[in-house]
């Protein structure tokens, strides 16, 4: 068997290897009712809920962090966040955990956080001026 045959197998094997591994990352979007019916890991995106409780104590463990957060159907459900406390994250205007929903609460090992943009002001200004 000729060399360049060999190479074409391997880089087809790599990237099937490649295209499963990143399948399993593949999460879809849904709300908390979703997610509990389903009991499958799901994104959930919504808003924090600020009235609500926010719990994070480093000293006892720095990897809970626990919050409420309202899905697109405006459900609330609690939120615990197994990593540290995001740095300003009472300022965002969005968020999206990945995760599945166990007793009730949103076990999530992601978060992504959309924040105010800086030129939001500055946009918001021009528009009038214009």
């Amino acid at each position: 068997m000729k060399k360049i045959y060999i190479i074409n197998i391997l880089v087809i094997l790599v990237g099937i290897f490649l295209l499963f591994s990143a399948s399993k990352d593949m999460s879809t979007y849904g709300t908390f009712d979703a997610a509990s019916a389903s009991g499958k890991r799901m994104k959930v995106a919504g808003e924090l809920v600020k009235d609500k409780e926010m719990k994070y104590n480093p000293e006892v463990d720095a990897n809970a962090f626990s919050f409420y957060m309202s899905d697109a159907d405006g459900h609330d459900a609690k939120v615990l966040l197994n990593k540290p406390k995001p740095q300003d994250f009472e300022r965002s205007e969005q968020v999206v955990v990945t995760g599945s929903m166990r007793e009730g609460i949103f076990v999530a090992d992601e978060l992504l956080m959309k924040c105010p943009s800086k030129y939001k002001d500055e946009e918001i200004n021009l528009r009038n001026q214009g």
